[in-house]
């Protein structure tokens, strides 16, 4: 089973996952946050520091590109070729309201027509690197996965990443499951029921925390039905969880403590500001603090730290203190 990181705007870039990537090298692929190519630039500044191979050496980096407009997709798919990508992925699952609102997304799925006439338009071009999807269930209940799930079986998409949750949904609620489970009966019978659609490789996402969610998963849809897995918050909360998914030892607090302080280190380098860094370091304790679940006195310091020095004063204390505890389960 092929296990990949998820992107997170914000908070997986490049320097990030150069720091992860160093400790715990035990996924197979990492997805880089979403570029979005507009008329005048192919990549803003920023956009082009993430996904720079001289940025991210060593590190299996996907990118993904965000955009409703299939030459935009080709015009930064090619410029990803150039770099040396030999796989883009489409984002169809982000559920921002801001993003949506703009028709990209999750948007996307709202009009099948524009969704097929733009995937017409990208298969049109031969492609060095694969075009790899991700996406939701749709927007709401009214929309019919199976339909939309015919549709990508019409074109060479080399796989399909499915978070099973509607656009509505955001991140609330079990991922639906039942919906699939359909999908993937389908996928069997794909040279059976339309000899003109094939099967796709499927890769599932959502709510995977910890190995038994994991474990609970496969034993529900049977591999080889799902052929790999994506795991987003659960591996930022706990970044060995690939490691012990694939039987390897469990997170000490030792490790993450390392892992804390090359990132800190990093973001301090990189001179993004006292203010910007603490925001960055406070962001990932919103993860790493579930592993902390009975300090949260300790853990209120440290989000409420201003200064540098306060940050580290409250930082040391809940190392010194605080012990791991299990991470809360997703399925």
């Amino acid at each position: 089973m092929k296990l990949y990181f998820a992107p997170m705007e914000g908070i997986t870039g490049y320097l990030y996952r150069n720091v992860v990537w160093k400790q715990f090298p035990d996924v197979d692929k990492l997805y880089a946050p979403f570029i979005q190519p507009n008329e005048k630039h192919i990549f803003v500044p920023k956009e082009k520091r993430d996904i720079l191979p001289e940025n991210n050496q060593g590190v299996p980096l996907v990118p993904q590109v965000l955009t409703s407009s299939a030459e935009g997709f080709i015009r930064a798919g090619k410029e990803l070729e150039a770099y040396g990508y030999r796989e883009v992925n489409l984002n169809l699952g982000c559920p921002s309201g801001t993003v949506v609102s703009k028709g990209k997304g999750a948007g996307m799925l709202a009009d099948m027509d524009k969704l097929r006439q733009f995937f017409d338009t990208v298969f049109s071009v031969d492609w060095k690197a694969e075009i790899s999807v991700k996406t939701r269930l749709g927007m709401t209940e009214k929309d019919d996965f199976r339909m939309l799930f015919d549709l990508f079986r019409e074109f060479p998409i080399s796989e399909l990443i499915i978070h099973p949750r509607y656009q509505k949904d955001f991140y609330k609620g079990a991922p639906r499951l039942g919906l699939l489970e359909e999908a993937l009966m389908k996928n069997q019978n794909a040279d059976i029921e339309n000899p003109d659609r094939h099967a796709l490789c499927i890769c599932y996402n959502g709510n995977i925390f910890t190995r038994t969610d994991y474990d609970c998963l496969l034993n529900r849809m049977q591999a080889p039905d799902i052929e790999s897995v994506m795991l987003g918050r659960g591996l930022l909360m706990n970044p060995a969880l690939a490691r012990e998914i694939r039987g390897g030892r469990v997170l000490v607090k030792e490790e993450l403590r390392t892992l804390h302080d090359a990132l800190f280190d990093g973001y301090r380098q990189a001179d993004f500001g006292e203010t910007n860094t603490l925001f960055k370091m406070k962001e990932l304790w919103n993860y790493w603090g579930l592993l902390f679940g009975e300090n949260g006195r300790e853990l209120k310091k440290v989000r409420k730290a201003n200064r540098f020095a306060e940050y580290k004063t409250a930082v040391d204390c809940l190392f010194q203190i605080g012990e791991l505890t299990k991470a809360p389960a997703g399925l």
